[in-house]
Formats: structure tokens, C-alpha cells, sequence
């Protein structure tokens, strides 16, 4: 049944959850009241579950992935708005699709997925914000914050004066970081991962599963969790390269996805999320590469 979850209001901010507990392809929306507009962020497909999507004068997406835009489609006469680098993405389906920067036969079902599944319409008129805007809405504001890694331009909003930081796909889920797009960097993900822990605030908010947790010392807890899966991929990795292995071969094995997951994208995900380690290591004398595309770890 696609019932979304209990909705949560912070002062100004409601978390308007989302079908399966905001489980992909679903998501957590939030939605923002001012005083003279209202703004929804990331809008997905949980409001199709809905009697009525609530109204919102403007769209703000995280950044440019399926599931985020989702929803964009419910309010056509609201103003669009991503980060800089990634709103050439909502513009057009061909840039939507150099994010991702799949193979051409994945590519070409992917397509298909994003304009039937999750609804993509191309908005030439989206406008793009930096690191730091803020959007007025009267009696409080949506501060945005650059947080690249999972995308070039993933952002992460804070709600002023209610202090609630929705943190977009930095989910918290036990699936850890995902950097496997052409527009990814591990290494800009790990750098946001330590920005992102700094930052205190009432609550903090993910587009999936987890919703809102109000207690920081749960956030640090779920957030060191889900840091922890990036080293724990690379130790696999160390110990699948005992001997000589080729990125085919590490492909196959599966350290980003389970063996039995069978979606027609996790080969080019698996690729280019393990040549970002593969590339680290052995620049860290980690791991050497003994003959052209054979890779063995180096003894400790």
C-alpha cells in the first residue's frame, strides 16, 4: 500500500514523508512556509501518493537525480532551481543524462526510465544558485550549502531560524556514500562528509529512509556509520587484491552493490565508484599496478 509516513513539523519546516519509509524510488520532501512563499525541496515521487501535492511557489532540488526531480512535474509554474553545476541536468534530457555518464545501451533504458517512471520534464527556465544563496521567504530562509561528492553540484539546505539541515542523499542509509556517476568525486564526498559533521542543528533531515532525527548524538552516530562503508568497501578491496586482479574482475565481485542485485546500471557504478579507489590506493603505494589492468596489494 503507498501510504506515506507520518508527516514532522519543525516550526516553519515539514518533513512530509514518504511512501515505503522514503525508500528508492521514493524520498522524504520538505516543505517550507514563509511568510510571503513557500518553497517544497526535492520533490518526489511520495506526493503522487497524496490526495493533493502541497502548493509551493518555488522548487529547490538538492541536485540532479531521478528521484529528487520526481515530483517537478506537479508544479510547472514554479521557478526551478539546482546548483550551478548541476542544473544543466533539468534542462534537458541529454545533460540530465552526462551526470550519469552510463553506457550507451544502459543509457538508453535509463532514458526511458527517467521520462516514464519518474516523470522528467525539461525546464530550460531553471535557474541556478552557489554555495551560500539564500532564499528569503519572508519570516525565515533556505540557506544553500555546497556538499559535492555525490554529485558536482549536491547541495545541502539549512532552515533558518529552526535550525533544520536536510542533508539530501548524505541518507544515513547502512548503503553509505554513493559516488558512481560521472559527475561524482569520492574524494569531494569525504570532504563533505567531514564539513557535514561540524555542522550542528536542531534536526537534520534525509531524502531517504531515516526521515528526521532531532538528537546529535544519534545524527554523529548514523553519520560515522555511514562514513565507515567507504573504508570498509577499500579493506575488501585490499583483501580481494591479494592476488593479481583486473577492474573487470573487481567489477564482478560487487563492493558497491550485493552479488545478486541485477539493475542494468551497477556495472558502470561498480566501475567508476572502484577506479576512484583503485586510482587512491595507488597513488598510496597501496596497490601496485604489476602489468597493464592487473592490480595486486602491495604487502603491508
Amino acid at each position: 500500500m503507498n501510504t506515506p509516513t507520518a508527516d514532522r513539523t519543525y516550526g516553519h519546516v515539514t518533513v512530509l514523508g514518504g511512501v515505503h519509509g522514503g525508500k528508492y524510488p521514493y524520498g522524504h520532501s520538505l516543505l517550507v512556509r514563509g511568510s510571503e512563499e513557500q518553497i517544497i525541496i526535492d520533490p518526489s515521487l511520495s506526493l503522487l501518493a497524496r490526495t493533493a501535492p502541497p502548493a509551493a511557489d518555488r522548487i529547490l532540488n538538492s541536485h540532479c537525480h531521478e528521484d529528487h526531480v520526481a515530483g517537478n512535474h506537479l508544479y510547472p509554474d514554479a521557478p526551478c532551481h539546482l546548483h550551478e553545476h548541476d542544473v544543466a541536468g533539468i534542462r534537458s534530457l541529454d545533460d540530465f543524462m552526462k551526470i550519469y555518464g552510463f553506457t550507451n545501451d544502459v543509457d538508453t533504458a535509463f532514458r526511458r526510465a527517467l521520462t516514464e517512471q519518474f516523470h522528467f520534464v525539461p525546464r530550460p527556465d531553471a535557474r541556478s544558485f552557489r554555495d551560500g544563496d539564500v532564499f528569503d521567504l519572508g519570516d525565515c530562509r533556505v540557506r544553500a550549502i555546497h556538499a559535492p561528492g555525490h554529485t558536482s553540484g549536491h547541495t545541502v539546505f539549512h532552515v533558518e531560524p529552526d535550525d533544520v539541515l536536510y542533508l539530501g542523499d548524505i541518507d544515513l542509509s547502512s548503503f553509505g556514500p554513493y559516488y558512481g556517476d560521472a559527475s561524482s568525486s569520492l574524494l569531494e564526498f569525504e570532504a563533505t562528509l567531514a564539513m557535514v559533521r561540524t555542522m550542528d542543528a536542531r534536526a537534520y533531515a534525509t531524502f531517504h529512509h531515516i526521515g528526521v532525527l532531532d538528537d546529535r548524538e544519534a545524527f554523529l552516530a548514523r553519520l560515522d556509520r555511514f562514513t565507515a562503508v567507504i573504508a570498509a568497501r577499500e579493506a575488501r578491496l585490499l583483501a580481494f587484491l591479494a592476488e593479481p586482479r583486473t577492474l573487470a574482475d573487481v567489477v564482478a565481485h560487487r563492493f558497491i552493490y550485493r552479488p545478486g542485485d541485477d539493475l542494468d546500471f551497477i556495472d558502470d557504478v561498480e566501475h567508476r565508484s572502484m577506479s576512484q579507489h583503485l586510482s587512491r590506493l595507488a597513488a598510496a603505494d597501496r596497490v601496485e599496478e604489476i602489468e597493464p589492468g592487473h592490480f595486486i596489494c602491495r604487502a603491508a
